[in-house]
């Protein structure tokens, strides 16, 4: 029989917990028989001792195993069961595209993705700017549109990893959400609860990432890899760059325009699609839909290029209730701001670098994003036209544009695009997008 507080009492004096006292104390979160002070004080003591990669997989697992876990094995599927999640960012709108992608080129994407918190912008919301799109479908529906279109994106059901959401409020309210082993345990839990054949990590790295260093970045993206593994899921990582935003747009409906364009092929950014597609090759190499980058990449493009992944994006959104002729006409279905300004550059010289977590920010400030989980979302704000690290700009020139819902809310939009760009008078040396790729 094992006491919660003997396992605090144990972490805290710096030992290494067994899997069998992890699953006690886990198995007590979502039912309450842990307490909220027992979970904080658990917290704060992994938080200061960290945890071994064993007591990573055994959390993990407990979390995952605390709700439903999904499995795909009944309905025969004729590929693999495939996901990507991201550490999120700004203008990362990759989940749009990638999963129609993937989709089309013979994989099944179940993607249970998350909402905007603080500066990075959630899938589920962007979703959510199409209008009759339902994000939190019944699980018979999600399950066939899977089956069916290849690919359904949808938001965190209370079934799945109910430990994870009790957990990471109470880490959110105690100052313990840093910590590398309960990051992981947090991502791991919930996708892994949708039964994946193989993941693929994306950890952004710079600015505009959750991780506050280029170290801090690779030590999440290992302690993934490790844990995913571990826990008998192929994963896999990639390291990406947000020094920027990763397109033009930072916003909900802005945003599917963006990816809408991308799948007709009427605009596809380059450091967008350079992301995009390492991402979806990844996944076609990991679950072994390709057997290598090259072959993955030609599928990938062969999709593009038929229109087949735009296709399955249209097939899910009118499956999930979405409009069915959304492709065709976003403009009569997402919603535009009223007010639309240009935000001028006060200097000349090039884009040297840019807070992206500021442009966040400025986005959130716009109605775009929440500053608590209980907020409501204004779509149709946003940046568009942002200029590129390296871009020569002249005085006046825009360096984005702003829609807003107000004049003042567009005139703090635009000091804060001001404030986030640096200008410099020497071009800047190219970023990469892609840092590293962390396999097993």
């Amino acid at each position: 029989m094992f006491l919660p507080q003997e396992i605090v009492r144990k972490k805290r004096d710096g030992g290494t917990l067994s899997a069998e006292e992890i699953q006690f104390f886990v198995r007590g979160i979502p039912d309450g028989s842990t307490t909220e002070g027992q979970i904080a004080a658990f917290a704060m003591a992994v938080y200061f001792n960290d945890m071994s990669m064993d007591e990573r997989v055994a959390f993990t697992l407990a979390m995952r195993d605390s709700g439903l876990v999904m499995e795909w094995k009944s309905l025969d599927l004729p590929g693999p069961v495939v996901d990507k999640h991201s550490t999120g960012g700004v203008g990362d709108v990759v989940s749009l595209m990638l999963g129609p992608m993937i989709a089309a080129c013979g994989g099944f994407v179940p993607m249970i993705s998350g909402r905007g918190l603080g500066h990075t912008g959630g899938t589920l919301d962007k979703f959510d700017s199409i209008p009759g799109y339902s994000t939190v479908p019944d699980p018979e529906t999600f399950r066939r549109v899977v089956k069916d279109v290849g690919v359904a994106i949808i938001g965190q059901t209370a079934q799945l990893a109910p430990a994870d959401k009790r957990f990471y409020s109470i880490r959110d309210t105690t100052a313990t959400v840093e910590s590398v082993a309960m990051i992981t345990g947090s991502i791991l839990s919930k996708k892994l609860a949708a039964g994946l054949d193989a993941l693929v990590m994306d950890v952004k790295v710079g600015s505009g990432a959750f991780m506050p260093t280029y170290d801090k970045s690779v030590e999440l993206a290992e302690s993934i890899v490790h844990v995913g593994n571990g826990a008998g899921t192929p994963t896999s990582a990639i390291l990406t760059g947000m020094n920027e935003s990763l397109c033009h747009a930072a916003g909900n409906a802005v945003e599917v325009r963006v990816a809408i364009d991308y799948l007709s092929g009427k605009s596809r950014p380059a450091r967008l699609h350079e992301v995009t597609m390492a991402l979806c090759a990844e996944m076609l190499v990991m679950s072994g839909i390709a057997k290598t980058d090259d072959e993955a990449r030609a599928k990938l493009q062969a999709a593009l290029d038929s229109g087949e992944a735009a296709e399955r994006f249209a097939r899910m959104v009118t499956a999930l209730g979405g409009p069915a002729d959304l492709m065709d006409k976003p403009d009569a279905h997402l919603e535009s701001a009223p007010v639309i300004v240009q935000a001028p550059a006060l200097q000349a010289g090039f884009a040297t670098s840019v807070d992206t977590r500021g442009l966040g920010l400025a986005v959130v400030a716009l109605g775009g994003g929440r500053v608590r989980p209980q907020d409501t979302i204004d779509f149709a704000v946003g940046l568009t036209n942002m200029v590129e690290l390296g871009e020569a700009i002249a005085v006046g020139q825009p360096l984005a544009m702003v829609h807003a819902r107000s004049h003042d809310a567009a005139e703090q939009a635009v000091r804060q695009v001001q404030a986030a760009y640096r200008i410099g008078a020497t071009m800047p040396a190219a970023e990469p997008m892609i840092y590293k790729t962390i396999r097993p």
